[in-house]
């Protein structure tokens, strides 16, 4: 359509060099055909445009000191990018790999994610490119406490409600707290994945990894199938991972491989996940231990062969752009029948391709792993209202919102003539609440 390729271009001119911005750009726009061509309105309101425009990027240094006395100095990032339906609402990442465009294509992902939920929660996204990996409890506290006296002039229960990503934990978000609470005198709900003693939410934790394996049995379930018996690989060690794993386990499926930074594990037996949470949440060690420690797993350096391992479900839940359409070919050639993103945009565009062509249910990051926001804005709710709900009450919430995600994006992409296209399904479904609001606000 003539109109998103203007926008398209127009975004790429602006945003020189923001690949992963620009990506991210073309795969929502492209899969918004449909609704664009029913609503002529949009263009004449520069809608898209808006849309892709962040309403605010700060961005700033973070100077600290670390243990030997040596004063560092790294950059910090809050992308305000569309409060249409409610406050700004996304993760903050800590991670070398952290860039403006980056951090704007998470952004540009999160106000779809957000309005999936049903919640009132506009998108945003956030984080610096330090490195939590390997620094004492002490530099990291002196880090969070420097980007916090910054942030803080910026965030604010009903303004923006940042959480944690990549790198953010709930040792780094009792930091960000202690520091805003101490600069401001709030004791508010300006932060989510708290800690239990000071506001938190239970579920919170468990939530994306916990919300990507319902939307998927959703799936499933609607195809006749489900979780029991199958074969799953997962990608990450980390918090999704880890609580994927969890839930698939639970509802009878054999997870035989997942993976760190460094290279993956391959236990054909199926995953031992408390050794996996020894090894990852409380020793903060590398995952080739799990292999030192249960006979008959295998430790392979490198992160690209998990792909080749034949699966019935694959659950991506690390970083961006980690299945490729080479990697796509060879999960299709092995059985994958189904594909739920628990990392944000962890397939490329070639490689979405490969999976639809094939007939794999794929489903996408900005409902499969929504599950994570639900849950800290259920955190808000029940911050604002002085209440604590349990866990059984929290996972119910979830798992209502993960189903009522899958139901929203399979009814649009068959009401907009592209059924079992997830992605449309997605983004259109996102976007239509966002729109609506937009223009229902004006020129702003």
């Amino acid at each position: 359509m003539e109109y998103i390729e203007r926008v398209l271009e127009a975004l790429k001119r602006k945003n020189p060099g923001e690949s992963e911005f620009q990506q991210a750009a073309e795969e929502i726009l492209t899969g918004l055909k449909p609704i664009v061509e029913r609503h002529p309105e949009y263009e004449k309101t520069a809608l898209l445009e808006r849309f892709t425009e962040p309403e605010r990027v700060i961005m700033f240094r973070v100077p600290w000191t670390d243990d030997h006395g040596n004063v560092c100095v790294n950059r910090g990032y809050r992308v305000q990018f569309n409060s249409a339906i409610g406050p700004y609402k996304g993760g903050l990442r800590f991670h070398p790999s952290v860039n403006l465009s980056v951090i704007k294509f998470l952004g540009l992902e999160q106000i779809l994610k957000n309005s999936l939920t049903g919640l009132p929660i506009g998108g945003g996204k956030g984080g610096s490119d330090f490195d939590p990996k390997g620094k004492s409890d002490g530099e990291v506290m002196r880090f969070c406490q420097s980007f916090m006296s910054e942030l803080y002039r910026h965030i604010g229960q009903d303004t923006d409600v940042p959480a944690g990503d990549i790198g953010v934990g709930g040792r780094e978000i009792g930091y960000l707290f202690g520091q805003y609470k101490k600069l401001t005198g709030l004791h508010v709900g300006v932060l989510t994945g708290r800690g239990l003693s000071y506001g938190g939410s239970l579920v919170r934790t468990e939530a994306t990894g916990y919300g990507l394996v319902y939307l998927t049995a959703k799936a499933l379930e609607r195809r006749g199938d489900s979780f029991e018996g199958k074969t799953v690989v997962i990608s990450g060690s980390g918090n999704v991972a880890i609580y994927a794993c969890e839930k698939a386990q639970s509802l009878g499926a054999k997870v035989v491989a997942m993976y760190d930074s460094n290279g993956y594990i391959y236990d054909g037996e199926g995953i031992r996940l408390d050794v996996v949470k020894q090894i990852k949440e409380k020793e903060r060690a590398r995952i080739s231990e799990y292999a030192a420690r249960v006979k008959g797993a295998v430790y392979c350096e490198g992160c690209k062969g998990i792909w080749q391992i034949p699966c019935d479900i694959a659950l991506p839940c690390a970083t961006q752009n980690e299945i490729d359409e080479n990697d796509a070919a060879a999960l299709v050639k092995n059985g994958v029948k189904y594909v739920g993103e628990g990392a944000n945009m962890p397939t490329t565009l070639a490689g979405i391709s490969v999976f639809q062509n094939a007939g794999v249910v794929f489903l996408p990051a900005k409902a499969a792993n929504a599950g994570g926001v639900a849950t800290s804005a259920l955190e808000m709710a029940q911050s604002s209202g002085r209440m604590f709900w349990s866990f059984a009450e929290v996972d119910a919430k979830l798992k209502a919102i993960m189903e009522n995600i899958y139901e929203q994006m399979d009814a649009t992409a068959e009401s907009y003539g592209c059924a079992g296209n997830y992605v449309a399904g997605a983004n259109i479904a996102g976007f239509e609440k966002v729109a609506e609001a937009m223009m229902a606000q004006g020129i702003v």
